[in-house]
């Protein structure tokens, strides 16, 4: 975990000025792919799974390394063939894992972040789950298991089968010629994240297109049916762990008041967006009108834009510090700070979207943030890393002071204000 959360320190910079240069591309020739909030919900919610993951928040049911003892009918030499044959079978599992997210109601659930924005653009490519908490990856890497590759080979290309996904998700590169019949380009994932009819759950392949060609997933991108992105049930939210767990809690609450004891069973594992009769008449959810492409856009003021920047800034400092001295650190200083990220994440993105609740959320998190810093849980940063712990403590003390300040000004009347402009 410690060589995985150096590889974050430098790739997470990385990204986020790849996302800086498509808003400045985007400015400069008039096609701007991006809006400020929306944005920062990406790049928070690439924070919160960046988090689980250093954490270890999951709990792996089947291991490629069991797979691998148990099927194995050989084994091959660690070569430049090893990885290329790996890579192709990662590709494969990926293209599956991806398919029965689509289709199945239950996986849905772990897979509708990334669906979540309105927009397409780099950052939305890293919108990542933080709702996949249990693992069985290594099911679909049989056919890399019958062959025998290692399971080091597969570690080591999984993380960069993951990173090699994140350059096309933009509306700035068009069609790629010959290419658009090897791998999955722009234009083929634009079509992945429309909801426009004829797109739904095309294009599932996450580097080489030819898995959707030979399955029957393809779809081109069509110059007379723009692509329209988001979800058919819109998110209307900028907190990253609430939309997590959205579809998840509509599938507990229509297994509750359902009737029939086998629609409260089979529910799970109907295809996506099934929902038994009674409960659907009596809690109806609203989709998507494509026709007037109307977006979750609260017209914010530059002071709350100001809030919401200083709130993204100062927990991107928290989590590369975190990741910067994540060898030095113990476990229980990793489960601190990775708490508090959680729940800065959650409380500033309700903040924005003007929950009557949120400022006194806000001056909750505060204190916690003031008290874990303060007591001796933290008595090695404070020793160690002084300013760190002073500049932590201002943040989480401003915190306290902007929830005071979202109390007073009502939020619902801010919300209803904004709403309306």
């Amino acid at each position: 975990m410690e060589v995985y959360a150096s590889i974050l320190l430098w790739a997470i910079p990385g990204f986020f000025v790849l996302v800086l240069i498509e808003i400045a591309y985007g400015y400069f020739s008039g096609k701007q792919t991006y809006t400020f909030m929306d944005t920062l919900s990406s790049l928070s919610s690439g924070m919160t799974n960046v988090i689980k993951d250093v954490l270890g928040l999951a709990l792996v049911l089947i291991s490629y390394p069991w797979v691998l003892k148990h099927v194995a009918i050989g084994s091959i030499e660690d070569t430049i063939t090893t990885y290329i044959v790996a890579f192709i079978c990662i590709d494969f599992a990926s293209y599956w894992i991806h398919r029965l997210n689509h289709k199945i109601n239950i996986f849905w659930n772990q897979h509708v972040i990334h669906h979540s924005s309105e927009e397409f653009n780099l950052a939305c490519a890293l919108r990542q789950s933080i709702s996949n908490l249990i693992g069985f990856g290594g099911l679909f890497l049989i056919p890399a298991a019958l062959f025998g590759v290692p399971a080091n080979v597969i570690m080591t290309l999984a993380p960069l089968h993951l990173f090699a996904q994140f350059w096309y998700h933009t509306q700035h590169i068009g069609k790629m010629g010959i290419l658009e019949y090897i791998l999955v380009t722009p234009s083929q994932h634009r079509v992945h994240h429309a909801i426009n009819p004829i797109y739904i759950d095309k294009n599932l392949a996450a580097v080489f297109c030819i898995w959707d060609r030979f399955f029957g997933t393809f779809q081109e991108e069509l110059e007379t049916d723009p692509p329209v992105y988001g979800t058919l049930k819109p998110a209307k939210s900028w907190n990253p762990i609430w939309i997590n767990f959205q579809h998840l809690f509509l599938l507990i609450r229509d297994a509750w008041y359902t009737q029939k004891w086998s629609d409260k069973i089979r529910l799970w594992l109907m295809p996506t967006g099934w929902r038994p009769n009674d409960v659907a008449e009596r809690f109806p959810v609203s989709t998507r009108n494509l026709a007037s492409q109307l977006k979750y856009q609260p017209n914010y003021s530059f002071q709350w834009k100001t809030i919401a920047l200083f709130h993204f800034v100062s927990l991107v400092s928290l989590l590369l510090f975190l990741l910067a001295t994540f060898s030095e650190t113990n476990n229980t200083i990793h489960s601190a700070l990775g708490i508090l990220l959680f729940l800065s994440i959650f409380g500033y993105t309700s903040l924005l979207d003007f929950h009557a609740w949120s400022p006194k959320f806000e001056m909750v998190r505060g204190i916690i943030g003031i008290f874990v810093l303060s007591s001796p849980v933290s008595d090695f940063l404070q020793q160690n890393y002084p300013y760190f712990t002073v500049l932590s403590l201002l943040y989480f003390t401003l915190t306290f002071a902007i929830g005071i300040w979202a109390q007073r000004l009502g939020l619902q009347r801010q919300f209803a204000l904004f709403s309306n402009d």
